[in-house]
């Protein structure tokens, strides 16, 4: 297959793409990390399914669960029903919970395999919750049902509790009423509004230093029951300030797409161990997964410069697949999974496919070939092609 490639332009017009024709970096086998990493998986629909793919969600379960064997065999966890995976936007409670118990069940045959999923109210419509017990018996429920499989937590932002609340106490008190009963220390996850709109004024205040306050309130009024918070903002200034003021042995998870690899990698300012960098738990890492890998192992082995060179050109990728609407970046996702021949098919639950344009999916291409994430070359060229050929756009 040729490495040059005719695509659209962002003025409407065609131009001939060669490829730099660098293979995808990857670890050495065994390398271990000096930071958790999670990877947001997507999911992978079924395009055979007899369903109507706007309403209805079905789920290729096999391609589903191999990718998440992939992702673990990077050495990567798996953030399990989360954004990525399409919640909320295609994928319902009762999906999420059948998924949860496929990957946990995987994950037990594979030594190492860490898996957190994700627990939220979202079986509850917003404009169906009345009080803020209506919100935590949505969250006691998921709650329940997760840990009756063995799952680990990633306690989800409510857009039934944004709906309810009427202030920052009754975020405490929603959170304070669910992280007395959880069983393990869990995963908060603060999610801004690019990601949902829906999530406005989370924790009580559009004011972001003010909502700030509350949520590290919260944690350390409970600071034995959470293990860390994921915070997607994608501003790295305001991440810095929450992990300094973070209580020790609560983690930072960052969810900033846009600044991953620095924010990974460490400042080294802070009074506890835990302030000087951030973890990870990112929707990007499924995209760019051999990348990521490849430089944790690089990072522990005391390589920065080798972490930073295999992931800075991965960010102009991230930052074009998040862009906004930031909501769309799962299309994204998906695409360069099926690029990668970790799926069969572009199509995704919920028809998200068409979530992005021609000229969108065209510089993702560009970008992630880059980035070095394309993990065969030959084969990307092709099904990019065939993608092309769809939309009137052909070869020869």
């Amino acid at each position: 297959m040729s490495n040059r490639i005719l695509l659209p332009t962002p003025s409407g017009g065609l131009e001939t793409y060669t490829l730099r024709g660098v293979a995808a970096p990857r670890p050495a086998g065994g390398a271990a990390f000096n930071r958790i990493a999670y990877s947001a998986a997507h999911v992978v629909s079924d395009p055979l399914a007899a369903v109507d793919p706007w309403v209805d969600c079905a789920i290729d379960w096999d391609a589903t669960i191999d990718y998440r064997r992939h992702l673990w065999s990077l050495g990567l966890g798996v953030a399990e029903a989360m954004d990525t995976a399409q919640r909320g936007m295609g994928l319902d409670w009762t999906t999420s919970l059948e998924l949860i118990r496929r990957s946990l069940d995987a994950a037990r045959d594979v030594p190492g395999a860490s898996v957190a999923s994700g627990c939220g109210t979202d079986h509850l419509a917003p404009e169906a919750a009345r009080t803020l017990e209506d919100v935590i018996a949505a969250y006691e429920q998921q709650v329940e049902a997760i840990e009756a499989l063995g799952g680990r937590l990633i306690l989800m932002a409510s857009r039934a509790l944004v709906r309810v609340a009427r202030g920052p106490e009754d975020y405490a008190r929603v959170y304070g009423r669910i992280l007395e009963q959880v069983r393990e220390p869990v995963i908060l996850h603060w999610l801004g509004d690019m990601f949902d709109p829906q999530l406005r004024g989370y924790w009580g205040d559009e004011d972001i230093s003010r909502a700030m306050d509350t949520a590290l309130g919260v944690i350390a009024d409970h600071a034995a029951k959470v293990d860390g918070i994921k915070v997607s903002l994608l501003d790295k200034d305001r991440e810095l300030e929450m992990r300094r003021r973070l209580p020790e042995g609560v983690r930072m998870y960052t969810g900033d797409d846009f600044n991953y690899a620095e924010l990974i990698a460490g400042d080294g300012v802070g009074e506890l161990p835990t302030h000087r960098h951030s973890d990870a738990l990112l929707g990007i890492f499924d995209a760019i997964a051999p990348a990521a890998s490849a430089a944790l192992a690089a990072l522990a082995a005391g390589d920065a410069a080798r972490f930073h060179e295999i992931l800075a050109p991965t960010v102009p990728l991230s930052r074009h697949i998040f862009a906004a609407p930031t909501r769309f970046y799962k299309t994204g996702v998906v695409c360069v999974a099926w690029l990668n021949g970790h799926q069969d098919h572009f199509s995704m639950v919920g028809g998200q496919q068409s979530a992005r344009s021609l000229q969108h999916i065209a510089e993702l291409f560009r970008l992630a070939d880059q980035a070095g994430v394309l993990e065969r070359p030959d084969l990307a060229v092709q099904r990019m092609a065939q993608w092309l050929a769809v939309h009137g756009i052909h070869q020869s």
